[in-house]
């Protein structure tokens, strides 16, 4: 893959539809995502006013595009029941929360895609040099950071960079990072699920272990696990999708969560009274540990059921980071090679106010951490809006 400017071609700002998702005449009703009948072929949820549906997003500036599926909204049990196989002490007292209409994306984030993002750390340090799209540092709410270099690319890449394998190895604060810099360039709001919103969709109306039923000797079809993943993280959509049509949900990659890692599971969602999917979020105090659902291609099938957590570990994930301080961005160690993260999208756009904590880091210490990278040359912020891609193509 050529990680080069030129991959930021004229600048796209409306996402292509194929036939099977939704029709071009449909783009202008309400927002994209939306038609205002029910399709003859492929998913689609009936709220106020039409039908969302399955959309195709291009990265805005390039050829390269994902696909979003419509879940519907409804209620369900956090967490598994007492008599669950293998169940973790963490993974309760189980608590019912409302979840709202969503779109998630149809499989993990790929290096197809990731690469983009990546590649910005150098666009940015460019533009800097020459002064251009300057960033107010009191002000960076149309700004993010990119991930510097790789410490150690042989490491991350020891099982490739496939166009079709899930990105690895980045942190919370990256993965956040990727999905505001995705949003501010699209108009759409991006980002990482709650903890809860993940496991609703894992689950797609289920309530056994896993969301094909509780039989273990199942998983063959559909997740990389650890009996059937040799060489690394599998090819995303090849395995048998959930009920929803989301794909590799369990195993390939864990996925990221917003959510601050609870040793006693969800006690304190029963004495908040919380029962809204997208407000249950314990937001992080300290870089770790952060919660990663679905379990990984390294694990056995236990680990992949829909309310196994994996909590992170950055004296561990980040063992082998020479640098001082450790970078925000990326995790040094295993099992990080099996962790990534999927994009979500709420279909009532969320408040600028609560959703920064959802792009942005919300412990000090990762605060500092990025900071001191900056100011250390390290690192640096980019101003990211619908123009950048046609300001990179200028650039080249």
């Amino acid at each position: 893959m050529n990680l080069t400017p030129a991959r930021f071609s004229t600048l796209i700002l409306v996402s292509l539809f194929s036939a099977t998702l939704v029709s071009a005449q449909d783009l202008a009703f309400t927002s994209i995502g939306m038609a205002p009948e029910k399709p003859a072929e492929g998913p689609a949820v009936e709220v106020e006013g039409g039908f969302m549906v399955a959309y195709e997003q291009r990265i805005p500036g390039t050829d390269i595009t994902f696909e979003m599926i419509p879940v519907p909204g409804g209620s369900f049990l956090l967490g598994s029941p007492d008599d669950e196989a293998d169940r973790s002490d963490d993974e309760g007292p189980q608590v019912k929360l409302s979840v709202r209409p969503m779109w998630v994306a149809k499989h993990e984030v790929t290096w197809h895609e990731y690469l983009l993002y990546m590649d910005m750390y150098q666009i940015f340090k460019d533009f800097e040099a020459k002064g251009e799209r300057k960033v107010d540092t009191n002000d960076l709410t149309d700004a993010v950071t990119a991930p510097t270099e790789l410490y150690d690319p042989d490491h991350t890449f020891e099982y490739k960079t496939d166009d079709s394998q899930p990105a690895v190895t980045m942190t919370v604060y990256a993965a956040k990072q990727y999905s505001k810099w995705l949003s501010l360039m699209t108009g759409l709001q991006y980002r990482l699920p709650t903890e809860a919103e993940w496991e609703y969709a894992a689950r797609a109306g289920t309530e056994t272990a896993y969301s094909w039923g509780d039989d273990p000797e199942e998983v063959e079809d559909h997740s990389y696990y650890f009996d059937n993943a040799f060489d690394g993280p599998g090819l995303v959509a090849t395995k048998e999708p959930n009920p929803f049509g989301l794909y590799d949900m369990h195993g390939n990659v864990a996925e990221w969560t917003v959510n601050e890692y609870t040793e006693d599971g969800y006690q304190w969602l029963v004495e908040a009274g919380v029962t809204d999917a997208t407000k249950a979020v314990k937001w992080n105090t300290a870089p770790w540990p952060m919660v990663a659902r679905g379990g990984t291609w390294e694990e056995d099938p236990d680990r992949l059921r829909s309310a196994a957590r994996l909590p992170s570990d950055d004296e561990e994930w980040k063992e082998e980071d020479p640098n001082f301080p450790k970078s925000p961005w990326w995790f040094s160690n295993d099992p990080a090679r099996g962790v990534g993260f999927r994009l979500f999208r709420s279909f009532e756009p969320i408040p600028a106010a609560e959703l920064e904590p959802f792009w942005e880091a919300v412990s000090e210490e990762t605060k500092m951490d990025i900071e001191a990278r900056v100011s250390g040359g390290r690192g640096g912020y980019g101003v990211v809006d619908a123009e950048l891609p046609a300001a990179v193509e200028a650039a080249r």
